[in-house]
């Protein structure tokens, strides 16, 4: 007769072992808020529920464990998941959506009466969210990486990333209320996020009663601890500049508790998030809210790559720890630490390449100085090459010179788009800065206007015949039309593939993809996010095995063709680079909906615009 206390000894022995760091309570809790939870949870219906265990962490009390177990493993999991008393998977999601009320909750249901016949379920529910997701795999894990893989999954991630925007927009409208400029907010963070690196200064910063000494001693901090990262001389002196307004701010330097406030609550929500989802442009997006409330971006500088655009690059370059990162357009640093990101999950914990990694593998060029600063912050921050962000231009034959000394094997780059056509360098100038710093064979990837790609006359062709006669185009990737929505830019961009010094053959296929969906869709006060999913699916490795990110890679790398998706095709400069006009038109999906939709677009567009008369109106 199948016994299930042999399976609550087997859970209870693995968990015991955790003492040290977690409780563990069986069928009822101490604490008054999950007994409340579970008063109506019972797996009959109308009554409380009893978990035959109930685990907590002494140091996170934000995540609780629930764990169901069954004897047979036959009653492990049902077809719809809806029969509670009987199947452990079941009961785990039930227990899990009553206590994700007040709680993230890891449910974990297990079945069987031995070791070698162990079933292991888990699903991850956060506070609030409607629905359990799985993770971690099917054996029990040491409860330290139950904890870790719970902070850095891409559920909490999400969670965390939508409470770092709300805490944003707040900050945002705190800073204005301060009469702080938009273009100094990114810069305020920043310096207090590098001081709080500096332990005396954290636990000091509370005690200082006057606030003109809090802010002189925040910035000789960030002015210390930059010193301390080999950051000297002029560059260094830029820094300082930059980050001079704190002390001279009437509100930040004068009103007592504003600044203190401030360096609370961005230590509180801001810094915590970076310890926990490291590799990712925390300043960069800080930057893109305060774009999005501020009266005007005009004079603010830069248009930033969404963050699962970067992670593209650096998929599509084949980032490895052997790679060299060159960003001749740097702005606040998000290609080189996507490219960080990738470089160290390859060096697969070896302390040493890491290393060599963050101080000689990463290297950028940013002309304008307070962006530059952000930039070197976002590194400092990330605790990586900082030292090797120039400020300058990237066409000074000195920047040129320093940069191929370093041998970059790969470069990215998303340049400053041209507002006057007549005077501004050119997109496609940039693109070969990059390519001439690149060792022979280098990979760069960068994201131009599609006006670019389409130009067939003029200096743009000239350009395209210089790019053409020099280096190799891999590829073209017409992107989403609204991919800088956040940045409220409306430009249609396209992503190049180049590989460096070497001229384009003439029978050379060009792989051109209709990159337009990538999952993503606009939502009130948090701008253009994957609110479905659609971008990814990770495994508990987190190796990407499904969702549009697979696809667009897979195709790129096999360059596979699909009507409507993709095509290959012979080019020369003064053809349109672009999969528009060159891929076959897929009609199979072509449903009457469409047409609809499209009539109703352009009568939408007439009406708007007023170009409706009064005879075409009648008839």
């Amino acid at each position: 007769m199948a016994n299930e206390r042999k399976t609550e000894i087997i859970t209870r022995d693995h968990f015991s072992i955790f003492s040290d760091s977690i409780y563990i309570e069986e069928q009822r809790s101490d604490n008054p808020k999950i007994d409340k939870l579970l008063k109506s949870a019972s797996k009959k219906g109308g009554g409380k529920g009893y978990p035959e265990f109930i685990i907590s962490y002494k140091t996170n009390p934000d995540l609780l464990i629930v764990i169901e177990c069954k004897a047979d493993v036959t009653k492990h999991e049902s077809k719809d998941r809806d029969k509670y008393a009987d199947f452990s998977v079941d009961g785990a999601l039930l227990y899990a959506s009553y206590l994700s009320k007040g709680f993230d909750v890891l449910a974990i249901a297990v079945s069987g009466e031995t070791k070698q016949s162990l079933k292991v379920s888990h699903f991850l529910h956060l506070k609030d969210e409607k629905k359990a997701t799985p993770i971690f795999g099917d054996k029990f894990l040491p409860v330290e990486d139950y904890l870790n893989g719970y902070l850095k999954s891409p559920e909490k991630f999400r969670q965390d990333y939508n409470s770092l925007l709300d805490f944003t927009k707040k900050l945002n409208e705190k800073l204005h209320t301060y009469k702080i400029l938009e273009s100094q907010r990114s810069l305020l963070i920043s310096s207090i996020l590098i001081a709080l690196e500096n332990p005396a200064f954290k636990r000091s910063y509370a005690s200082q009663s006057r606030p003109e000494d809090l802010a002189t001693s925040l910035i000789q901090t960030v002015s210390n601890e930059l010193e301390k990262a080999n950051i000297t001389g002029k560059k260094l002196e830029n820094l300082n500049t930059q980050f001079s307004f704190i002390k001279t701010d009437t509100s930040l330097s004068k009103k007592e508790n504003v600044l203190k406030e401030i360096i609370d609550e961005i230590d509180e929500n801001i810094n915590v998030f970076i310890k926990t989802h490291r590799y990712f442009d925390v300043l960069g997006q800080l930057y893109i809210e305060f774009l999005r409330y501020a009266n005007s971006d005009k004079g603010l500088g830069i248009v930033l790559t969404p963050p699962h655009i970067t992670e593209l690059f650096a998929d599509l370059a084949q980032v490895n720890k052997n790679s060299i990162a060159y960003d001749n357009c740097t702005g606040t640093g998000g290609f080189l630490i996507s490219a960080m990101k990738k470089m160290i999950a390859d060096a697969k914990g070896d302390e040493t390449k890491i290393k060599e990694i963050k101080s000689k593998q990463l290297i950028g060029t940013e002309y304008q100085s307070h962006i530059f600063a952000l930039a070197v912050s976002n590194m400092y921050i990330h605790q990586d090459g900082k030292t090797n962000i120039i400020n300058g231009s990237c066409f000074d034959e000195e920047v040129i010179e320093e940069v191929k000394a370093k041998k970059p094997t790969v470069g990215f780059l998303n340049p400053p788009y041209k507002s006057n056509k007549k005077t501004d360098t050119d997109e496609l100038e940039f693109i070969l800065n990059n390519l001439e710093c690149l060792v022979d064979g280098g990979t760069c990837v960068a994201i131009v206007p599609m006006q670019s790609a389409l130009a067939t006359s003029g200096k743009v062709l000239e350009l395209k015949k210089k790019l053409l006669e020099k280096h190799t185009l891999q590829a073209v990737l017409s992107m989403p039309d609204e991919l800088f929505f956040n940045s409220k830019v409306g430009v249609v961009s396209c992503v190049m593939v180049f590989t460096a010094h070497r001229p384009h053959p003439n029978h050379k296929e060009t792989y051109f993809g209709y990159y337009k969906d990538d999952g993503f869709v606009k939502r009130k006060n948090k701008g253009r996010i994957d609110a479905y999913d659609k971008w990814e699916i990770l495994d508990d490795q987190k190796n990407l095995i499904g969702g549009i990110k697979k696809k667009w890679l897979t195709y790129f790398e096999n360059r596979k063709e699909e009507a409507g998706f993709s095509v290959n095709q012979i080019i020369t400069a003064d053809m349109e680079w672009a999969t528009e006009a060159y891929m076959e038109t897929d009609y199979s999906n072509l449903k009457d909906e469409n047409f609809e939709d499209t009539i109703l677009n352009y009568v939408t567009f007439l009406h708007s615009n007023k170009l409706f008369n009064k005879e075409n109106y009648d008839n």
